[in-house]
């Protein structure tokens, strides 16, 4: 049995960013603790605990007065540094560059159709760090879009602004944006602002999941991301498995199987897809 794993997935360069960070902070001696999980792998945030990087609520930020907070990638609101400001709290601040760049357009979006009277629209997860923080930038006036069923939010009347989510479904956004502009009666203006590197993604893995006979999908169940690349895999190949870990590896996955792929999220570290790379070639051997 040939196992090889997706040389394109894995760690995206904002999480390698917020990850080095936090090493780094760490090997400094002095504490620090992470503002919610640095990345939504539990496997990796069990690593970087053991290295002493413990995570954070918005609401315990205040109980660190002098301390040392990292913001993840995801970013913050400005709520946050103006609390952290306010206790004194230092900030090694690990926003990935795209996002820190879509809070930017999120703002001006908002100084535009702000002046028609106009509405921002935000397609994404509700509830995610992400998210929040992009609300954060308007003091949360905006819509956020995570299905279609949300779009009856949206005030059609008015002059629209969309914008999306970083780690969104390119497919998804062409979707609701198509769907936008058939029902808006004023001016709509659309931003595509998935980043390259996640968007470039989804049709890699759906030829990377035609390639193999079985692909076993690493992720961590709370990333959205990895829920969406997910989907990709399964319907490109329906002998596609979700796994957190090695340990939930089926031995029945494999039976007469000569190509496994393994893949994962922008969230998944590639020491762990080794580690399920091994496993299962593990499994063929104890199958001889």
């Amino acid at each position: 049995m040939k196992v090889v794993i997706d040389d394109r997935s894995g760690f995206c360069f904002g999480v390698v960013r917020a990850i080095s960070a936090a090493e780094k902070a760490l090997g400094d001696g002095e504490p620090i603790v992470s503002l919610g999980d640095i990345v939504h792998n539990p496997i990796e945030m069990r690593r970087l605990a053991e290295l002493g990087l413990r995570s954070i609520g918005r609401d315990e930020l205040a109980g660190i007065n002098g301390g040392r907070v990292l913001i993840r990638a995801h970013g913050e609101p400005p709520s946050t540094y103006d609390e952290a400001r306010a206790n004194d709290i230092s900030v090694v601040d690990a926003t990935c560059p795209v996002v820190a760049r879509l809070q930017k357009l999120v703002r001006r979006a908002y100084e535009e159709v702000g002046e028609s009277g106009g509405q921002v629209v935000i397609l994404g997860k509700k509830g995610h760090a992400e998210v929040e923080g992009l609300l954060g930038q308007v003091d949360g006036d905006a819509v956020v879009v995570e299905k279609r069923e949300d779009l009856e939010q949206v005030d059609f009347s008015k002059s629209i602004y969309i914008l999306s989510q970083t780690t969104q479904s390119p497919a998804f956004f062409n979707e609701i944006v198509a769907e936008i502009e058939r029902r808006a009666q004023g001016s709509v203006t659309v931003r595509n602002t998935i980043c390259r590197e996640v968007a470039g993604r989804e049709e890699h893995m759906a030829e990377f999941a035609r390639s193999n006979d079985v692909v076993v999908f690493v992720s961590g169940r709370k990333s959205s991301n990895g829920r969406a690349l997910f989907d990709v895999c399964v319907k490109a190949n329906s002998r596609s498995h979700m796994v957190e870990h090695e340990g939930e590896l089926l031995p029945e996955w494999f039976d007469g199987v000569e190509n496994v792929g393994v893949c994962g999220a922008t969230s998944t570290p590639r020491w762990l897809m080794e580690k399920v790379r091994d496993s299962i070639m593990g499994l063929g051997t104890q199958k001889k």
